[in-house]
């Protein structure tokens, strides 16, 4: 039998598992395996453009109408990549929705950080972001594990159909899952949530987000209360 574990940022000097079963460790950030994820990167943008059905054919018209081959295409989004495949998943899609059609090929982001940013800009959040847009990341952020809309609505005193068209619009970076018949919202990276926790309008110490984290408490007091008085009744 065996069993694969991934941790990130990987520290050989911090070793978290000891067993008494033979171990292989391997460093993928190693300057060894930067060729070989390097060739994995490439054959996966190919991948995209020639063979997956979903967006193969936009993926193309995007690259003619820019006068370039596939072969630069793949080069040059393989280095903007930085060897991360989660960059990947956002971007070509992106790429083939029309994300970046006022884009040329050299003006596409230049790795993770930047793509986030540059959807960051795209949604306005870095002028005047619409409050509503900046408490529901903020309250995914901080409940850190999926929670329903309805959830984020109580604790965020607003209506549940607008919180629904704000995890709507930011739907790419969530991850959807069923809970108890309820669809819950959870980051789908934990890159992402690396770059909020850096953003200033996300901080805790706005005095928006010391209301909204007393209503998260709140929050919780009140369902605790509620399962207390459940089980007394059944009792």
């Amino acid at each position: 039998m065996y069993f694969l574990l991934t941790r990130r940022p990987y520290d050989p000097d911090k070793k978290r598992l000891f067993t008494e079963v033979t171990q292989w460790e391997l460093d993928l950030s190693s300057r060894d395996y930067f060729d070989l994820n390097r060739a994995d990167i490439k054959d996966y943008i190919r991948f995209f453009i020639y063979d997956d059905s979903e967006y193969k054919e936009a993926l193309k018209k995007w690259i003619d109408n820019r006068q370039i081959s596939a072969d630069t295409f793949v080069e040059q989004v393989a280095q903007k990549s930085e060897n991360n495949f989660m960059y990947l998943r956002y971007v070509l899609p992106g790429i083939a929705r029309g994300f970046y059609d006022d884009l040329s090929l050299a003006q596409l982001p230049d790795g993770l950080k930047d793509y986030y940013q540059t959807h960051w800009v795209r949604m306005g959040m870095d002028t005047a972001p619409n409050e509503l847009m900046v408490v529901v990341l903020f309250i995914l952020k901080e409940v850190g594990f999926p929670i329903s809309c309805q959830m984020i609505a109580e604790i965020a005193k607003q209506d549940e159909y607008e919180v629904q068209s704000v995890l709507d619009r930011w739907i790419e970076y969530l991850k959807p899952q069923q809970n108890d018949g309820d669809t819950c919202y959870n980051f789908y990276h934990a890159s992402f949530l690396d770059f909020l926790k850096a953003k200033k309008e996300l901080n805790k110490n706005r005095k928006l987000f010391k209301d909204v984290n007393q209503s998260i408490v709140d929050y919780w007091e009140k369902q605790m209360q509620q399962e207390d008085k459940k089980d007394a009744e059944d009792c």
